[in-house]
Parts: structure tokens; sequence; C-alpha cells
């Protein structure tokens, strides 16, 4: 990657990285006087489960705004063979911050090919006339999170609009060379799985020129 380049990243992450938390006071929703959950994004439920073999364990579930809400991950391809990835803050990342492809959940009666261009839009102002479905596997099986995530290559992509974000999201879009993308896994500053795993299973399909 040109230093140019790499600075101009820098300059995104630095800009969007969490320097510093506070910890706020849970909220309960209450019903007859007795705790039934937690207000915010992520519930937790916890569940008996009962197996085949006779034996029984109990575990715990996540569930993401009251539902399990499926998400898209998008690498985009651009006409003259760059990608388009985002820097927003992180809060669970050690950086505060992170590099990744665009991506975001799929609402409910969304197929998740419109989700996908959605996000994409909304994110960074680019749409695709040629989406390839990759593959799908799941977001975090291990923490009860029983959704899966949808991998998609966005072919064909021109910036026609702004960006669309809520009110607070904050993120900065990155336009670069397709082997600089990759470049930047090796260097550590691309580092979640589902935007690697999307990077490799896109590989079959693009020309990565170094």
């Amino acid at each position: 990657m040109r230093r140019e380049k790499l600075e101009e990243l820098k300059d995104y992450i630095s800009e969007l990285k969490t320097i510093k938390k506070e910890k706020l006071k849970e909220e309960y929703i209450y019903q007859d006087n007795i705790p039934v959950g937690r207000k915010g994004f992520l519930n937790i439920e916890k569940y008996k489960c009962y197996l085949n073999n006779g034996q029984e364990m109990t575990r715990e579930k996540i569930r993401k705004g009251g539902t399990d809400k499926s998400a898209c991950i998008i690498m985009p391809l651009t006409r003259d063979n760059k990608t388009i990835l985002v820097i927003q803050p992180r809060l669970s990342t050690i950086e505060g911050v992170s590099v990744e492809l665009p991506a975001g959940y799929v609402e409910e009666g969304e197929y998740k090919e419109a989700a996908a261009l959605r996000e994409l839009a909304e994110e960074t102002g680019y749409i695709s006339n040629n989406l390839i479905y990759l593959d799908k596997f799941y977001q975090d099986q291990a923490c009860g999170v029983s959704a899966y995530n949808y991998a998609f290559l966005a072919k064909n992509c021109v910036k026609v609009q702004e960006q669309n974000l809520d009110r607070d999201e904050f993120i900065k879009y990155f336009e670069c060379d397709v082997a600089d993308a990759y470049e930047l896994i090796d260097l550590g500053y691309i580092t979640d799985i589902q935007s690697k795993y999307t990077m490799e299973k896109a590989k079959q399909y693009i020309k990565i020129i170094k």
C-alpha cells in the first residue's frame, strides 16, 4: 500500500478510536414488580437444554434487538478493481476502533440480498448491479447468537450518493486497491473474522493485482 494511502487510513482510525469508556447503570423491564428483562439492544435469555442422550445442560442465548437478527457482510468491488472498507468505533475491540467490510442487519421482512445492497449504500454511498452470494455462517454460536451472517461480493460498484447513517453511527469509508485490502489483513488492520472470511471467499471471483 502506498504510504499516503496508509496515512489516510491511520487518520480515520485516529479520528474514530474510542478513547474512554464509562459503564452505565443497567435498566430493567419489570412485570408485576419482577425484572423480566433488561433494556437495551442486547438481551440474554437462559435455557435448560435436554439432549437426545438423556443429559441436561443450562445455556444462555444472546438476542439482538429482541430478535434473532441475521446480518450481511459485503465486499464491494468497483469496475477499476478497488474495494471499499469502513472504519468505525467498536466498543468490544481492544483498539476501540475497527477496519472492516460494510455490514449490517437484515430487517424484518427484508430479503438478505436487499439488505446487503441497502447497507452498502447507507454506509458508503456505493451501489452495485451484480451481487454474488458467497456463503453463510453463524455470528457466534459459542456465545448463543442463533443468527446467520450472509457473505456477499458486490461487483461493478459506483458511488451515487452520500452516506446515510443513523444518528449514532460514525463511519468513514476508505477506497483502496483490492491487493492493498488483503495486505491490510497481513498488517493487522483488518482483524474481524467476518471480514476476513468474506474476503477469502471472494478471491475466486476477483483479480488481485499486486
